[in-house]
């Protein structure tokens, strides 16, 4: 983005004082980031107030400010732009620049995946495309926002990843975005405490159609009966379904696994062989969405399987690290929830890579009333002549730990609720035979463990 500040003022349906012939570049809500021409949102918060920092980012390279009219004392002599709430601009700035923007985009959403689905998908579109992608975790009300006006003016493709932990969020979000193309990764149990039930998790998850282009196109999760039921629903709805059952239009089967990522066929849309340098069967069908949206913006199947071949993942999704003991960790610890750790450890149970298998879980977090169950439920994943050691950690743990104990004795099994060094210690004992997942919601911070065993 590029534009001059009585061009924002506009958008606003605002006027500027001065400075209107200022050009900012960039959008920043953080002076520790910011970057030369950049446009400074401060936000009036219970902990801090981003009015305070305005000066701060004038002198880091700023191009211009906004500022809430209510808030006193406004620095003299600096573009400002004065606003009734920066939240509320901020949002209307994106809304206006997306409007007036050419790219393709896509929405993702979905319970688990979205994040690894859009670097799969915007690595697979990068030779052809000019495309930019949601960066880090900003899909929400203030990140997608940014994000949208962070994009270059000549970006062919944006890929947006929407999140929510509530009814209407979703809603608010693709209205924004107004995405040619929408995706549902899954249906899984993350925010059950928010939406009562898995019924309630797809709901809002489809809201997401509610913002498509009118010709646009929803890609989703066949497997999954619950957005099996909600697509039939909408009868002028443009919708295909991916998966790993031979109904969907595009399906994937003969997943293996090697070092150096997974093998698979697919049938239906695509037909072939095709190699992404991801671990995971639930990769494979992150896989798919990227394959039919390259599809679907021209690509052929030869471009396709060469793009994927050099695609990565953003790091804690099932990356692989060597450690300083010999084994080979799979870090998958940015997040969790029962439907992704249970694919995590099916991997793991079923791989060939290395003979020696090793869990490392660490609380499923936001899952409500029934948080006990779930982890327990993670049990029926675990056996002890697939699963050689299992070591747990935090308190909701130990609901799986109680079931386990029985499974397992007690060299080969350990639970620690609050202390890291038990399991560090314990890992000591792996080697060059041994493959070990990490896995474990974001405030588990598992990459501690990891850290112990790097070079």
């Amino acid at each position: 983005m590029k534009k001059t500040l009585q061009q924002l003022a506009t958008w606003l349906n605002d006027e500027v004082q001065a400075f209107g012939d200022t050009v900012v570049s960039g959008i920043s809500i953080d002076t520790r980031t910011i970057q030369q021409g950049d446009l400074f949102v401060p936000f009036r918060g219970e902990q801090a107030n981003g009015h305070k920092f305005v000066q701060q980012a004038f002198e880091k390279g700023a191009g211009a400010s906004l500022w809430q009219k209510d808030e006193p004392n406004p620095p003299a002599g600096v573009p400002l732009l004065f606003v009734d709430d920066p939240e509320i601009a901020l949002q209307q700035m994106a809304r206006a620049y997306r409007n007036e923007h050419k790219a393709k985009f896509v929405g993702i959403t979905g319970s688990n995946g979205k994040t690894s689905t859009k670097d799969i998908l915007a690595g697979t579109l990068a030779p052809f495309f000019k495309v930019q992608k949601t960066i880090g975790n900003f899909n929400n009300q203030l990140g997608l926002p940014i994000t949208i006006l962070q994009l270059d003016e000549d970006a062919d493709v944006a890929v947006l990843e929407m999140g929510m932990s509530g009814f209407g969020e979703i809603e608010f979000l693709t209205k924004l975005a107004r995405p040619h193309i929408t995706v549902i990764t899954n249906i899984g149990e993350a925010h059950m405490q928010d939406l009562g039930s898995r019924e309630g998790i797809a709901k809002a998850k489809f809201e997401i159609i509610q913002g498509m282009q009118e010709d646009g196109v929803l890609f989703y999760d066949g497997d999954e009966p619950l957005l099996q039921k909600l697509v039939a629903q909408e009868e002028n709805l443009y919708a295909h379904s991916f998966g790993l059952d031979t109904g969907n239009l595009l399906y994937a089967e003969n997943i293996k696994a090697t070092a150096a990522g997974s093998s698979f066929t697919t049938h239906g849309a695509i037909e072939g062989n095709f190699f992404i340098s991801v671990l995971g069967k639930h990769q494979v069908k992150n896989t798919l969405i990227a394959m039919l949206i390259g599809q679907k913006l021209g690509l052929n199947d030869e471009q396709i399987r060469e793009s994927l071949k050099h695609v990565a993942l953003t790091n804690m999704r099932m990356q692989q690290v060597n450690g300083t003991n010999g084994a080979l960790f799979i870090n998958d610890a940015y997040n969790a929830a029962p439907t992704s750790v249970k694919a995590a450890i099916q991997f793991i149970a079923s791989s060939t890579i290395r003979p020696e298998k090793w869990l490392v879980l660490g609380d499923m977090l936001e899952l409500g009333p029934n948080e006990q169950s779930f982890h327990e439920v993670l049990a029926q994943e675990i056996h002890a002549n697939e699963i050689s050691y299992v070591c747990l950690y935090g308190p909701r743990m130990g609901y799986l730990y109680e079931v386990l104990k029985n499974r397992f004795d007690a060299e080969h099994l350990l639970h620690t609720q609050d202390d890291y060094t038990p399991i560090i210690e314990k890992l000591q004992q792996a080697s060059n035979e041994s493959i070990v997942l990490l896995k474990g919601s974001r405030g588990m911070k598992l990459e501690n463990i990891l850290n112990q065993f790097k070079a």
